[in-house]
């Protein structure tokens, strides 16, 4: 259908945007995305596909279903639907003479979920912005209506996956976040078989709450600890105690539930936004890594803390300061325990070396960044993930006092 023969006004775009959120609410969640197929088809647009991102964070998946383009899942490196995800910008690539396939995020606020693709025989800026709007509708509905189903669930698994990895996935955040003062991003692996990694986060007020935990063991029994720990965190965070005091919870949760021989290794964090002023506890965690200008400056030492579950006294509270642009890098002993060249573990120095040399390359954003340094550090370990291996970045961007000051 050419562009001359739709109507494309301010309109009919509110018509068409109202008539899809009005049919959509009643609607099973596997008849979502056929939906959305059929309305793009109303302004010409063909061969719709709505990708997911796969749970190793490798691959976009097209979601099957009636009216939907589905084709082979696509790399989010080197891919223009991949560069659409990552950088959070819409992605034109001409067909010619077929037309102009557009790639566009789906942001459910600062998070990417997924992509949507389409092609048009021409596109005009009355086009952008009703799909810009339209793409900010679809990641709506994909977020709500994944509460409901599986079926979301099951096109991003291109593995079997494990029940401890299972209970995992379900008790993570988003995988990344972003606000005008900091941004976070994380990855963890082995993506199927995950057991004792976690973290998670929280923006209150002005504060950032970062907590990483690696819970002892494999299997179930980690599973089941670090849903114990990230629990009594998340309750610790939500009446609004102090980091020392959040230490505090997670240790008597710990200890009541599985007894004096169970720990959890953890690292809490509150982060400024508007000041860059960080304050870290860390209980028998590696230090985090403070990049600056792509290379590690130093590693954030803190004064000693039993882990999680050993009834420590009350943890010194470390304080750094952090200049805009900076990164701290968390990540758990699996990273760096890995066994490679016969016997010899991975090391810190060989992790600040990858670190370092990917800080020498033209950065592509944060999450970008984070997956290229998680490929690396694979392959430097020759594909090997025997223990849990979690990475969590935090980018400092400096900003206004109040983070609501960018609705002003």
């Amino acid at each position: 259908m050419g562009e001359e023969s739709v109507d494309r006004s301010e309109g009919f775009g509110e018509r068409l945007l109202g008539l899809l959120l009005d049919r959509a609410r009643l609607l099973p969640p596997q008849l979502i995305a056929p939906l959305v197929a059929e309305e793009v088809a109303r302004i010409g647009g063909r061969d719709v596909s709505i990708l997911l991102q796969d749970y190793a964070q490798e691959l976009l998946v097209p979601l099957p279903g009636r009216k939907l383009h589905v084709s082979e899942p696509e790399p989010i490196i080197d891919s223009p639907a991949g560069r659409a995800f990552l950088r959070g910008d819409v992605v034109e690539v001409s067909q010619s003479p077929s037309g102009m396939r557009m790639y566009l995020p789906l942001l459910d606020g600062s998070a990417t979920v997924g992509v949507m693709a389409l092609t048009l025989d021409a596109v005009g800026d009355d086009d952008r912005r009703l799909l810009s709007r339209l793409s900010g509708l679809v990641a709506d509905l994909l977020v709500t209506k994944n509460a409901y189903t599986d079926e979301f669930f099951r096109a991003r698994r291109r593995e079997p996956m494990s029940v401890s990895a299972e209970i995992q996935w379900s008790l993570l955040p988003p995988m990344s976040m972003s606000v005008p003062q900091i941004e976070v991003a994380g990855i963890l692996e082995p993506a199927y078989r995950i057991a004792g990694d976690s973290f998670d986060y929280a923006l209150n007020d002005n504060i950032l709450h970062v907590a990483v935990i690696d819970a002892m063991g494999h299997g179930l029994d980690a599973a089941t600890m670090a849903t114990v720990a990230i629990g009594a965190y998340r309750h610790a965070r939500r009446v609004r105690v102090s980091l020392a005091e959040k230490y505090a919870f997670m240790d008597d949760a710990i200890s009541r539930q599985f007894g004096p021989d169970h720990f959890v290794t953890a690292q809490l964090m509150h982060v400024n936004i508007a000041t860059g002023e960080m304050a870290l506890v860390n209980a028998g965690h590696p230090a985090p890594l403070l990049i600056r200008d792509g290379r590690v400056v130093q590693q954030l030492e803190s004064a000693t803390t039993l882990p999680v579950g050993f009834g420590g006294e009350e943890p010194r509270i470390r304080k750094h300061t952090l200049q805009q642009g900076d990164r701290v890098l968390c990540y758990t002993d699996g990273i760096i325990e890995e066994h490679v060249n016969d016997g010899e573990q991975f090391g810190e120095e060989r992790l600040i070396n990858c670190v370092n040399r990917l800080g020498e390359e033209p950065s592509h954003g944060l999450r970008a960044d984070l997956r290229r340094l998680s490929h690396t550090l694979k392959w430097e370990r020759r594909g090997r993930t025997s223990d849990d291996a979690t990475l969590f970045m935090i980018e400092w961007h400096g900003g206004a006092a109040d983070h609501l000051a960018v609705l002003d």
